[in-house]
């Protein structure tokens, strides 16, 4: 099948290389990490797959594929390199329906019959370096990804001097090492291609063009294993930025600037003012004196218990854990408990798994267990208080990444969450921006009012500023008279 290897013992994969598809993820690694396709998974070119009946996002992925030939064991970075013996092409085809099956091993959703494609030749490495070569990948004719090896997170090298300190690579075995930006879903009728060449090399070894046509199957999934299942955040990223549709992120270093110093209460006065008037997630309170938080929400519903129903989500990686494992740097986890006080929502173990993954913070209409160790972390918590209940008391693990209400506002995936010790506010992506402009120049007029109260003015004609006072400010700061906003709240 390989090269004069029938059967490659080891197919190994690499998660996260490209600087690109970082970008487009959202995060960037700082070592390799890997995962497992069957032998059986390998296809050749001309081959067909099948998308599975039920299944909805089959995606592709174009990638440089390094077939080991001088066995590795124990060998350095600048060695690795030399125990490749050939280059080919290879399509590393997901389904995120079945992303949560495996917890990140991808054994269902990566190791289908045919979702490895691979050829349709190989190109000896003798000769070429580790930078000299350059993926493409077309569907239905149209170029859908190109990048080149130099550009790596983790050069060859790197990923062959790392997987030999655990294991020995052997002759004919596989490392695919990652897909750039690009990738994205596919539909029965498509047909995927990719190559990987070295343009630069005299002779422009290539591979040629690894062919797979999408077909659609027509045999269920049985209700004894982990069905397909899609939501709109799984869907978002399988489309990616071939489709277009995933917003940009709201909280650009521009924003967030104009946000540093501002208080809460002034946001909520220029949301007031649009006519959001229900954005509060009242009844919450941080864990630390200076509590704030900033970030864009990863949603978790509870809803009320049962025993069956406990009985059916309540174990395993439960719709909490899963919430908890798959926070995104920068993502506040705002978590639906109904406002019930007399229950914990959250202990210290799962705050410290929110808070390694970088997330922003948590915020809970219910109850903290463990909370005085939960306060020593760093990661800001808003709840209700402290209740020693562990889970199953009042509620069951439902969902994660829906809407949900807590504290009696509407909560979306990916809108804006704020909080200060006045309290935590919902703002919508598409005003962070103006509002964030806004807030900032009314807390910037708010300071000087303070000063000249704090000097001995009244506050009558001052707070709000009436047309002499704010003649005054403008002489007196420089703001042009066109951006004035609203002043003064009571």
């Amino acid at each position: 099948m390989t090269y004069g290897i029938p059967t490659p013992g080891k197919i190994i994969a690499v998660h996260l290389n490209y600087p690109s598809r970082a970008a487009q993820r959202g995060r960037t690694p700082a070592f390799p990490s890997y995962f497992f396709k069957p032998a059986s998974s390998l296809a050749p070119s001309g081959a067909g797959i099948e998308r599975p009946a039920g299944a909805e996002l089959l995606a592709f992925e174009g990638e440089i594929a390094l077939v080991i030939g001088e066995p590795a064991r124990r060998v350095a970075p600048e060695e690795g390199w030399r125990h490749v013996a050939a280059v080919t092409a290879a399509n590393d085809f997901g389904l995120y329906d079945l992303r949560a099956a495996d917890k990140g091993s991808n054994v269902r959703s990566k190791g289908g019959d045919g979702f490895t494609p691979i050829g349709p030749a190989a190109v000896p490495a003798e000769g070429l370096g580790a930078g000299d070569w350059r993926v493409r990948t077309w569907v239905n004719g149209a170029l859908v990804q190109e990048d080149t090896s130099d550009t790596l997170l983790f050069p060859f090298g790197q990923l062959v001097a790392d997987l030999s300190q655990h294991m020995t690579l052997e002759r004919g075995d596989v490392i695919l090492t990652g897909t750039p930006a690009g990738s994205s879903v596919v539909v029965p009728g498509d047909v995927v291609e990719v190559e990987v060449d070295a343009p630069d090399v005299p002779g422009a070894p290539t591979t040629g063009r690894l062919v797979t046509t999408v077909t659609q199957g027509l045999e269920p999934f049985g209700d004894f294993g982990h069905r397909p299942a899609a939501d709109d955040r799984q869907r978002a990223e399988a489309w990616g930025d071939a489709r277009g549709d995933e917003p940009p992120h709201p909280l650009t270093p521009e924003v967030r600037e104009l946000l540093d110093g501002v208080a809460v209460a002034t946001v909520s006065a220029a949301l007031r003012r649009r006519g959001y008037v229900d954005v509060f997630i009242d009844g919450v309170h941080p864990n630390h004196e200076d509590g704030r938080v900033l970030g864009t929400a990863k949603t978790l519903r509870f809803i009320p218990f049962r025993p069956d129903l406990f009985a059916e989500h309540g174990g395993g990686f439960n719709a909490q854990k899963r919430a908890f494992d798959t926070v995104r740097e920068g993502e506040v986890l705002v978590i639906e408990a109904r406002g019930l006080s007399e229950t914990g929502t959250v202990g210290d173990v799962l705050a410290l798994r929110a808070q390694v993954r970088g997330a922003a913070g948590i915020v809970t209409d219910g109850g903290v267990r463990d909370f005085a160790a939960v306060r020593e972390f760093d990661i800001p918590v808003f709840s209700k208080g402290a209740h020693p209940s562990v889970l199953g008391r009042r509620h069951v693990p439902w969902e994660v990444d829906v809407t949900v209400a807590c504290g009696g506002a509407a909560v979306q995936p990916g809108d804006v969450i704020f909080g200060d010790r006045d309290g935590v506010i919902v703002i919508p992506p598409s005003l962070v921006a103006e509002v964030a402009a806004e807030a900032a120049a009314q807390e910037r007029a708010d300071t000087w009012v303070a000063e000249q109260v704090a000097a001995g003015a009244p506050v009558d004609g001052l707070f709000p500023m009436n047309a002499e006072w704010r003649a005054r400010y403008d002489r007196e700061t420089g703001v042009d008279p066109q951006q004035h906003r609203p002043s003064g709240s009571a």
